[in-house]
């Protein structure tokens, strides 16, 4: 049995991080104004993994921006702040929006 799920979480292992943190963006209301593959109010994850791919920073400062909130940089509506999400969620948050395709 544990062979047998071992070769179905090895099995899963690329489509695992696209599902891994949907849950937790969903309930911390990201779902409100994104989506994964297309703008809604704010851009699609899969843009913003695509505009700092090879950006070392880029989980810390997008963390910040999901706490903190941002503007300016996907035109004029502002992201608001979302103070109820722990640095750790935010960071596990960014670090998925960054495997996003």
């Amino acid at each position: 049995m544990k062979r047998l799920l071992s070769f179905a979480v090895l099995g899963l292992g690329l489509a695992a991080p696209a599902f891994a943190d949907l849950a937790l963006a969903t309930s911390k209301n990201c779902m409100s104004c994104h989506a994964v593959d297309r703008k809604v109010l704010g851009p699609a994850f899969k843009d913003v993994a695509a505009k700092y791919k090879g950006n070392a920073g880029a989980v810390d400062m997008l963390a910040t921006k999901i706490i903190k909130g941002g503007s300016g940089v996907w035109g004029p509506l502002a992201m608001p702040a979302n103070n109820q999400v722990s640095e750790a969620d935010a960071k596990k948050l960014a670090a998925w929006v960054m495997l996003a395709r």
